[in-house]
């Protein structure tokens, strides 16, 4: 089941369980849309995944399966993919 994390590793920004700003790759790595997109261009800098929007998780089911509370963030900030 999908921790959802309640912030982007790069910016810090809050990502609620309902964001559909959330972007996450296959190791669930979290990130807000601006820095998957404007920095990350699409590729999570911990795994070279793809990064994609992460679902939503139906509010009943956030009753008995809460979002993660856990905040990671990468200490020296995301930078743009090498070229």
């Amino acid at each position: 089941m999908l921790a959802l994390r309640p912030n982007c590793e790069c910016c810090d920004k809050d990502l609620a369980p309902d964001s559909r700003e959330a972007m996450i790759c296959t190791f669930e790595c979290t990130f807000c849309a601006d820095c998957a997109t404007d920095v990350l261009e699409g590729t999570c800098p911990n795994c070279s995944g793809e990064l994609v929007r992460r679902p939503v998780r139906p509010a009943a089911a956030l009753l008995s399966n809460p979002a993660s509370t856990k905040r990671v963030l990468k200490a020296e900030g995301c930078a743009p993919k090498a070229a």
